[in-house]
């Protein structure tokens, strides 16, 4: 198993957001969590990623224990965050320089990968010249180059206009197969978990527990008319009734503390 999160509390004062929360990714697998707003998601990563230490439990990576660990893992976050000053190969570079590649290795890498994915001629450009789907490819490129195993994507393309945005998970799932790398996305779109993923949790309002577990049937890779299918919308609807309900128990727990 990839990942094991077992048994993880996380409490911010008062207020819980974690209580005794697991869940595991398999090696190769992708999986996707989605719940209402402020339901622990982002909390749940930074746990992973050993940037927040749980009040309780243990998180496992590759079968040891990493709880509180810094490194174990690669992140790509909502924006690109590519450095200004840098060039895209230069920014590459300096990502997989920090994770521990040889510098003229993580050169190559680089400007490999750019020509795989058609941005060799940008390699020299900085970053302000890309486009928004541009810049998250480059993102995407050093969560991937990493030598990390485990690959967190933090809502990863919510910043993109929709059009631009079904192309980049066109794009990413034709990476991934190739590639195939434990995942697990954040996402707010039902739509785009069933696409990319093998699995989904469904999240409950903070404190957050799974409510459903969703293991998305459609072979791969994924069909272009994926949307058709009757068993896509019946999932989408099962998924959606579960963030409804979520939705309205955060407003009522709000209106309680009020």
């Amino acid at each position: 198993m990839m990942l094991e999160v077992k048994g993880v509390s996380k409490s911010f004062g008062e207020k819980a957001v974690l209580r005794d929360f697991s869940l595991t990714v398999a090696d190769g697998e992708f999986v996707s969590l989605i719940g209402p707003s402020g339901s622990g998601k982002t909390t749940l990563f930074s746990v992973i990623g050993g940037l927040e230490a749980p009040s309780a439990g243990e998180v496992r990576i590759g079968g040891r224990e990493t709880t509180g660990e810094r490194g174990h893992v690669a992140y790509m976050p909502q924006q690109a965050s590519l450095l200004p000053w840098r060039t895209v190969a230069g920014n590459i570079e300096t990502a997989l320089a920090i994770a521990g590649i040889e510098k003229k290795k993580a050169r190559e890498l680089g400007l490999e990968w750019l020509a795989r994915v058609g941005l060799a001629e940008y390699a020299d450009a900085y970053p302000h010249v890309l486009s928004g789907g541009m810049q998250q490819r480059v993102s995407f490129l050093r969560a991937l180059l990493s030598p990390r195993t485990l690959m967190l994507l933090d809502e990863p393309f919510g910043a993109l206009d929709a059009l631009t945005r079904l192309q980049m998970q066109k794009w990413l799932l034709s990476i991934w197969e190739a590639h195939r790398r434990s995942v697990l996305l954040v996402t707010h779109s039902i739509e785009e978990a069933l696409y990319l993923s093998d699995r989904v949790i469904v999240l409950s309002s903070a404190p957050a527990a799974v409510v459903d577990e969703v293991f998305v049937p459609f072979e791969r890779p994924r069909r272009e008319d994926l949307w058709t299918d009757p068993r896509f919308n019946e999932l989408k609807t099962r998924i959606y009734g579960h963030l409804q309900g979520g939705a309205k128990e955060a407003i009522v727990h709000a209106h309680a503390g009020s």
